[in-house]
């Protein structure tokens, strides 16, 4: 296996991580996104060191990223018996990522106005 260079977040990836976490996106989920995308591939105790996350944090960040399709995991057998080491990939990129949050927010945004809309008539009607 060739050895790979450890990643560290700086300053902008701090701030995506904040800004992340600002638009409702958990915090363990924007530092798993935020560091696997700053690499080609890793495994999961790369992203609890690389992103300062314990085992389960990271756990579920993937889980919720795989159920997304943003990620694919393939496992490489171990020598011997025990599990295989299962690496992630990012499948899609993080601009595209970014613009599926957007969408989101802006659904959540005509829903918010539809719903105070339609309080507004009602109130108004009595």
């Amino acid at each position: 296996m060739k050895e790979k260079k450890a990643y560290a977040f700086d300053k902008q990836d701090e701030k995506a991580i904040h800004l992340f976490s600002e638009l409702g996106i958990p915090r363990n989920l924007a530092k798993t996104l935020m560091y696997i995308s700053q690499v080609e591939e890793c495994r999961s105790a790369e992203i609890e060191r690389g992103a300062d996350l314990r085992q389960p944090e990271v756990s579920v960040a993937m889980q919720e990223l795989q159920k997304k399709g943003w990620i694919r995991r393939r496992d490489i057998k171990k020598k011997g018996k025990g599990r295989p080491v299962h690496i992630y990939k990012l499948t899609a990129s993080l601009n595209n990522i970014i613009k599926t949050f957007e969408n989101e927010k802006i659904e959540e945004i005509n829903t918010v106005k539809k719903d105070i809309s339609e309080l507004k008539e009602l109130v108004e009607s009595r």
